[in-house]
């Protein structure tokens, strides 16, 4: 006898709207409410996608015995408290990046799993890419090698951008960049240093007590002869948005391209040769291959809309919604679970405290790591 479709609910629809279709044409889901604080927001994307149920209050939504799943995809400070609050209500939790801001509140979301026995899942989207797909794919195929070091950078200017963006310390969202370096070899991060460099607009820095341009990190793994290194920046450095990572290994190691649209760059000893990443649209089922590259939307009316899904994060978006989805159908872990995005979060959260301590090495805390 088949599974019962998972009734999962969307919180936030900006960002989150673009999961919608996703979750309609997956087998095994109901895209069954949405939640949105802005009422006239809330009904022009329920009528457009057609879901009935509708909320305005989470903490009512939560209350609703037929959501089996949140899907959460507001500001970074509601992430975690919105998280604690849909498993203490008995709902599984899917939460867009970064899991939490602070190292007690991933705590907090690890015992709750552990204890509840629910699935939380952070829905990184670099690690469902076609660009770490394609790496993924040669390294489990033995064509790397022995992976000797792992580089990962995530730099975009913010300058304009509002409310508790301004000022945010590089690393308090990094996972965009330390995700992919620990999920190559499903790796843990088991100590971090880092450093800050320059300086950005003296009225930005008080916001957080923040001084740096710039914060790179190092990773020690666990159990292992690895290290990676991770830089980041939001703030008054010239640079084209980028979020990438490279892989050296023994036999062959592939570089990011520098530059948007360009090919990255596979290396075999002294013969550089670029590629283009294929899409890995078949690895899903055929209902939501079209969401790797395409838009939302079955045609031009609804284009008024104010977002569209195209082929931006690297197609990840039904690689992440097919992941969670299955993982509560076949009653296993996700990748990440609750354990693996608290050791990824925690990687930045204490890099910060790392550099404002002037590089002082930091172990992770007991409850990312494996036993």
């Amino acid at each position: 006898m088949a599974n019962k479709p998972i009734n999962i609910a969307i919180i936030g629809l900006g960002f989150g709207a673009e999961f919608i279709p996703i979750y309609q044409k997956l087998p095994g889901a109901n895209m069954y409410a949405i939640c949105q604080r802005n009422k006239e927001k809330l009904n022009e994307i329920g009528d457009a996608f057609g879901i009935e149920k509708r909320y305005t209050d989470y903490n009512e939504l939560l209350k609703d015995p037929n959501v089996d799943a949140v899907h959460i995809n507001t500001p970074i400070p509601d992430h975690a408290k919105q998280s604690i609050a849909a498993l203490k209500a008995g709902k599984h939790v899917a939460c867009t990046v970064p899991m939490a801001t602070t190292v007690d509140e991933c705590r907090q979301i690890v015992e709750l799993v552990k204890a509840t026995g629910l699935t939380y899942m952070m829905m990184e989207t670099v690690i469902y890419s076609r660009e770490f797909l394609f790496v993924k794919e040669m390294y489990e195929k033995g064509e790397m090698g022995r992976i000797q070091f792992l580089r990962a950078s995530h730099q975009q200017e913010m300058a304009g951008w509002p409310g508790y963006w301004e000022g945010l310390p590089p690393m308090y969202y990094a996972t965009h960049c330390v995700g992919p370096v620990l999920a190559l070899t499903k790796g843990e991060a088991e100590q971090v240093s880092c450093l800050g460099s320059g300086r950005i607009d003296e009225k930005l820095i008080p916001v957080y007590n923040s001084p740096f341009a710039i914060e790179t990190c190092h990773i020690k793994f666990k159990d292992s002869d690895l290290a990676a290194e991770i830089t980041r920046s939001l703030f008054n450095t010239a640079r084209q948005y980028r979020e990438s990572f490279d892989v050296y290994g023994s036999k062959k190691s592939f570089e990011w391209t520098l530059i948007e649209h360009e090919p990255s760059v596979i290396h075999t000893g002294e013969s550089p040769e670029k590629v283009t990443i294929p899409d890995y649209a078949h690895l899903l089922p055929k209902e939501i291959q079209s969401f790797t590259t395409a838009g939302v939307y079955d045609s031009d009316d609804n284009q008024h809309l104010s977002f569209i899904q195209g082929s931006g994060h690297g197609g990840s978006h039904p690689h992440l919604v097919n992941e969670f989805v299955n993982a509560l159908q076949e009653k296993r872990e996700p990748y990440p679970n609750a354990r693996q995005s608290a050791n990824i979060t925690c990687v930045g959260i204490l890099a910060h405290e790392s550099a404002m301590k002037g590089g002082q090495p930091i172990k992770m805390p007991d409850f990312t790591l494996s036993k």
